[in-house]
C-alpha cells in the first residue's frame, strides 16, 4: 500500500505538466513569437459546397477534403442525420470567432453548452509531413514535432515514465519552452520510450484566417462535432496548427457577423431571445 502512495504523485505529475505545456501553448502568440511552419498552397483544391441555414440567415462555405479529409467527411455525415439541426451558435466574441454544433444546445440547460459532441473523438489534420527528423534537435519545429509525437503520447501512455524522460519534461515546463529537448538526439527520445516510428518536420496546410471554419477542441486530437467560423479581420495566427482549417465562407459573411453581436452573457453565450438556431445544412450539387 505504501509503494503505491508514493507512486499516485510520480504518475500524475507527468499529467498536469503536459496539461499545463498544452495551456501555455494555446495561449495568444505574436506572429514573431509563433513558430514558422512551411505552408502548403492548395490554388485549386477540390472543394464541397454546403450552405448553413440560421434564423438570421444563410451561410454558404466550400469545404476542402483535400486538406482535411477526416474532418469534412465528419461534417457531411454528422449534418446528413441532422445532427446540427436545431442547434445554436452558443459561443460568440466579437471580433475573433463564432462556434456551434454543440448537441447540447437542443436540451433546456444552457450551463452545459460547449460540453457535448458525437459520442467520439478524432485526430487533428492541421499538418503534412515533411523531412524525416534525425540526429540533433536543432530548432523549434523539430522541438514541437519531438514533443508531439514523441514525448506527449508516451507520457499519456499509462506507462510510469523513465527518470530522464520525467526529468526532461520538468525543465520544459520549469522553463516554459521546449529548448530541453535539444540535449539529445531524436534517436535517444525513440530509444528511451520504445516509440520507434519515424518523426517528420510539419507543413502547416491551412492557416487560421479570417472567414476560415476550423474545429474546436479541448486539445489536441479531440475533433468532434464542434466548430468556429472566425470574424477577426486579421485571423488569429496564434491558433495555427492547432485547430484544424476544413474550409472557408464564400457568402454570406454579413450573418456570420450578425451572429457575432448578438447580446450574451458572461459565458458568451448569447440571450434565450437572441439565439441564432441552425435549421438546416445543405449540400448544392
Amino acid at each position: 500500500m505504501k509503494t503505491k502512495k508514493n507512486l499516485m504523485p510520480l504518475l500524475m505529475v507527468p499529467a498536469i505538466l503536459i496539461l499545463s505545456l498544452t495551456m501555455l501553448n494555446c495561449q495568444t502568440k505574436t506572429d514573431e513569437q509563433a513558430p514558422k511552419e512551411e505552408e502548403i498552397v492548395t490554388e485549386n483544391p477540390k472543394i464541397v459546397r454546403t450552405v448553413i441555414t440560421t434564423t438570421y440567415g444563410d451561410i454558404e462555405l466550400e469545404l476542402w477534403p483535400e486538406i482535411a479529409p477526416r474532418t469534412v467527411q465528419n461534417f457531411i455525415d454528422l449534418a446528413a442525420k441532422d445532427f446540427y439541426t436545431g442547434t445554436y451558435f452558443h459561443r460568440v466574441i466579437p471580433d475573433f470567432m463564432i462556434q456551434g454544433g454543440c448537441p447540447n444546445t437542443k436540451n433546456d440547460n444552457r450551463g452545459d453548452d460547449g460540453q457535448g459532441g458525437p459520442g467520439y473523438k478524432f485526430e487533428d489534420e492541421c499538418y503534412a509531413n515533411g523531412e524525416q527528423i534525425k540526429g540533433d534537435i536543432m530548432d523549434q519545429i523539430a522541438a514541437e514535432a519531438v514533443w508531439t509525437k514523441i514525448i506527449v503520447p508516451y507520457m499519456q501512455s499509462g506507462r510510469t515514465p523513465t527518470e530522464s524522460i520525467l526529468s526532461i519534461v520538468k525543465e520544459v515546463q520549469s522553463k516554459q519552452s521546449l529548448d530541453p529537448l535539444r540535449a539529445h538526439p531524436v534517436e535517444y527520445y525513440q530509444q528511451q520510450t520504445n516509440l520507434t516510428d519515424p518523426v517528420y518536420r510539419r507543413i502547416l496546410k491551412a492557416k487560421v484566417l479570417y472567414g476560415t471554419i476550423a474545429m474546436a477542441n479541448s486539445g489536441p486530437n479531440t475533433n468532434g462535432s464542434q466548430f468556429f467560423i472566425v470574424t477577426k479581420k486579421d485571423g488569429t495566427p496564434w491558433l495555427d496548427g492547432k485547430h484544424t482549417v476544413f474550409g472557408k465562407v464564400t457568402a454570406g459573411m454579413d450573418v456570420v457577423h450578425q451572429i457575432e453581436k448578438l447580446p450574451r452573457d458572461n459565458a458568451d453565450n448569447p440571450k434565450a431571445e437572441n439565439q441564432a438556431f441552425i435549421t438546416g445544412i445543405a449540400f448544392p450539387k
